[in-house]
């Protein structure tokens, strides 16, 4: 039995992460990308929700929000980048996403000149939810 986090649906994601990739290529528009991936994931009986709310708390004073590009089964986040290629920075933005929610895997999907994929996982239990 693997101890990876949501293995096989991650890898059911990737799957079609590259399917939209591979249809569409480079040089669109994130949103265009987003759209198509939702899509994709709801075709497959996927449960997704596109640009979902999310509050950021410090010490129980709700301090900012942010919007998901994708939420699947409420279990994994996939932030989705189209550009030449993935920055330090985009990590730090999943993960930041991730100590927000209950989430503990993300995935951040490059729609760039070539198709990229990073996994993120920030487990629950060393969480400071305040």
């Amino acid at each position: 039995m693997s101890s990876i986090s949501h293995r096989e649906l991650t890898k059911s994601i990737l799957q079609h992460f590259y399917d939209v990739y591979n249809a569409l290529r480079y040089g669109f528009l994130e949103r265009v990308y987003q759209n198509a991936l939702y899509y994709e994931l709801k075709e497959n009986g996927f449960k997704v929700e596109a640009q979902k709310k999310i509050k950021v708390y410090y010490k129980n004073i709700e301090v900012g929000e942010y919007f998901a590009d994708i939420i699947v089964n409420d279990l994994i986040i996939l932030e989705l980048k189209a550009q030449d290629y993935l920055v330090e920075e985009n990590e730090f933005q999943l993960i930041n996403y991730l100590k927000s929610t209950e989430c503990e895997v993300g995935l951040l999907l490059n729609f760039g000149k070539k198709p990229e994929f990073i996994r993120k996982v920030f487990q629950n239990n060393i969480k400071r939810i305040v």
